[in-house]
């Protein structure tokens, strides 16, 4: 059986890169993309072999193609594409929020999303492949006046639609959609709240359910 392979973005820390390590110890090749060329760099030199370097920008369409292929080239074929890049607001609530904080949030957590899908729906349709995105709590609760909420529901919304979408090839798409995680996504630690490996273990969840099941959201909340 050939090794299976998956290309996360937003790969360089956190979630991402936690998912990369669980994906090399179980295995898989593994393309990392994310704009920080030097933190993909150590990465790989971390876990070795099994692990590609793809600098590049979520927001530029060309840019997640090109990795895409780039990828592809190398390992023959993508089953598992990862749309896990994503970023916040300083600025909460709309009265308050920056417009600019707005259009750079919306060009990452919706286009971001866009771009990485329709770059990556060609290869996993040639191996009925699982397109996995991360959402959050906050796309599944309202929240007084948040945008980063709103561009969460646009990925449940979009995630469900792909769904649908996908059985046509014999495809499958999951939401991830963790409450607070201990990432550098937030200032200060929060090391009584999930951690990235959890959500990691959820996204190999959903990649390992037997082809006739398919896992269309995982809700992670923590305990505390």
């Amino acid at each position: 059986m050939s090794t299976k392979t998956i290309l996360i973005t937003g790969a360089s820390s956190g979630i991402g890169a936690a998912t990369a390590r669980l994906a090399v110890e179980k295995g898989w090749q593994v393309g990392l993309f994310a704009r920080s060329e030097e933190k993909l760099n150590a990465l790989v030199e971390e876990l070795g072999d099994k692990a590609t370097a793809l600098p590049g920008d979520v927001t530029d369409f060309d840019s997640v193609k090109a990795a895409m292929d780039s990828f592809v080239s190398k390992v023959g074929g993508i089953d598992a594409v990862y749309a896990n890049a994503g970023t916040g607001l300083s600025a909460p609530g709309t009265d308050a929020g920056d417009p600019d904080e707005w259009e750079n949030m919306v060009n990452v957590n919706i286009l971001g999303v866009l771009w990485t899908v329709k770059a990556a729906m060609p290869h996993l349709k040639a191996r009925k492949g699982h397109l996995l995105l991360t959402g959050s709590a906050a796309g599944r609760r309202h929240i007084a006046g948040s945008v980063y909420g709103a561009s969460k529901w646009f990925v449940h919304g979009y995630g469900g639609n792909l769904s649908e979408e996908m059985k046509e090839f014999g495809g499958r798409c999951t939401v991830i959609a963790p409450g607070m995680v201990d990432t550098p996504f937030f200032d200060e630690p929060k090391p009584d709240k999930l951690q990235p490996e959890d959500i990691a273990n959820a996204v190999f969840h959903a990649l390992d359910a037997d082809p006739r099941c398919a896992v269309n959201e995982i809700f992670l909340m923590p305990t505390q």
